[in-house]
């Protein structure tokens, strides 16, 4: 169950969330201002995958979703207000279940920038984007994350998995290497996870990767240990995995799911049949770190008002520059290592495993692009050949889902009223949600 949070409206662009309400509370003040709202004339995708509801109409009451369907089925309360969304789609706000906050302030990225000022800062930069809850995923410092999480009440939901469990040294990329638990011993790795279990962390995380020869891998005695104490604990872990036979021992050995797609091969039956076997396991795809191979041309998402929000004029430069004759061309193994990705993701799709969104943002390869990756992973997904509807249920209901956030995840009646308005329709074109 989800640690009870105030509720949060998400709206976006941020203009518009002022103009709603600007409009919604025109003439009021105060506590003289009606508690209840009723919102009609949208389109409303609804966020499980069923057909979105032309001409709706939902009432939003203290934070929360009342009655959701056609405008004229859904009546106003007594004393409501009403808005108009005409010429608008409503979605639910965006859930991203891998990131790493802290670490990025500017154009710096260092341990030293760990601060409940800049945690809280992105919090906010990721709610301007109109994403309502992250998961820090392992790289969280000390207490300090279990500390501001419950003060975290103004910018998205604040999950942690505090520090995850790598080797001595070969957890995630300097410089968040060393707030990994390493250990080479089983009751030390046990004697963590109770830890971890006292400060309620929201998952477990393990780096089971020896990144290309250069580190040593997480030994299976070590994460068959740490599996089976969270288990025990009541928590999931979610493995950082880049190798076929590595997913494949870890679905033997009870994991919840994987922080990142199978890179090294095209994933085969062997691992379809597992999987079927286990079918609450999930797999994140984070495909924003592999932005500049996946763009064979500069990508159009870099010249929309959204990438002015939160970052500074550098900061635009040096990712533009990426995708410019400046950068530093993709090869061909880089460009057949994408495609790979790529067919993983729709293969898992079509045997129906849960798919969620993660961006990775924050770490070594997902830079300073909080919020901004979330969406930009949401078009990366479709050139998997995943259509915009599929895509909005991943980013939404299936995350939520994961990191066991009950009240968010999709529009209706009981849920948390955390939800986008936007322009045009993205079932259209999965970018239309930015």
């Amino acid at each position: 169950m989800e640690t009870a949070m105030p509720p949060r409206r998400f709206l976006i662009p941020a203009v518009l969330l002022l103009a709603v309400w600007a409009v919604a509370g025109a003439g009021q003040t105060g506590s003289n201002r009606p508690a209840t709202t009723l919102f009609e004339d949208a389109r409303i995708i609804v966020g499980d995958g069923t057909p979105a509801i032309d001409s709706g109409a939902f009432v939003v009451s203290s934070g929360v979703f009342g009655a959701v369907g056609k405008k004229g089925q859904v009546k106003a309360p007594a004393g409501a207000r009403r808005v108009s969304l005409s010429g608008k789609t409503v979605m639910p706000a965006i859930i991203d279940g891998h990131v790493h906050l802290g670490y990025r302030k500017g154009l710096t990225f260092s341990a030293d920038n760990y601060t409940r000022e800049t945690l809280l800062d992105t919090l906010d930069r990721f709610a301007y984007y109109g994403v309502a809850a992250v998961l820090e995923a392992g790289t969280g410092r000390g207490q300090l994350p279990f500390t501001i999480r419950p003060e975290a009440t103004r910018g998205a939901r604040y999950l942690t998995a505090g520090s995850g469990f790598a080797m001595p040294n070969g957890g995630p990329g300097v410089p968040m290497r060393d707030a990994a638990y390493g250990f080479t011993s089983e009751a030390d790795a046990r004697r963590a996870v109770r830890e971890l279990r006292s400060r309620h962390a929201d998952m477990v995380k393990i780096w089971v990767d020896d990144r290309n020869g250069t580190v040593e891998k997480l030994r299976p005695d070590l994460y068959r240990a740490i599996i089976d104490e969270a288990h025990k604990s009541g928590l999931r872990v979610m493995a950082h995995i880049s190798k076929l036979d590595d997913a494949k021992d870890l679905l033997r050995a009870g994991v919840d799911g994987f922080a990142h797609q199978v890179r090294d091969k095209d994933v085969d039956q062997e691992l379809l049949d597992l999987l079927k076997q286990r079918p609450h396991v999930f797999f994140m795809a984070t495909l924003w770190s592999e932005r500049r191979a996946m763009y064979t041309s500069r990508p159009r998402w870099l010249d929309e008002p959204l990438m002015s929000g939160t970052l500074t004029q550098e900061e635009v430069k040096r990712l533009a520059d990426t995708f410019s004759d400046r950068g530093a061309s993709p090869g061909d193994e880089a460009r057949e290592s994408v495609q790979r990705l790529l067919r993983n993701v729709a293969a898992l799709s079509r045997v129906s495993v849960t798919l969620a969104l993660g961006t990775d943002s924050g770490g070594v390869s997902g830079g300073q692009y909080f919020g901004l990756a979330s969406h930009v992973e949401m078009e990366q997904l479709t050139k998997a050949g995943l259509s915009p509807a599929q895509v909005i249920v991943i980013a939404t209901r299936n995350t939520a889902q994961v990191l066991a956030l009950d009240s968010l995840g999709t529009i209706g009646a009981g849920k948390s009223a955390d939800f986008l308005v936007l322009d045009a329709n993205p079932l259209d074109d999965i970018g239309n949600t930015r």
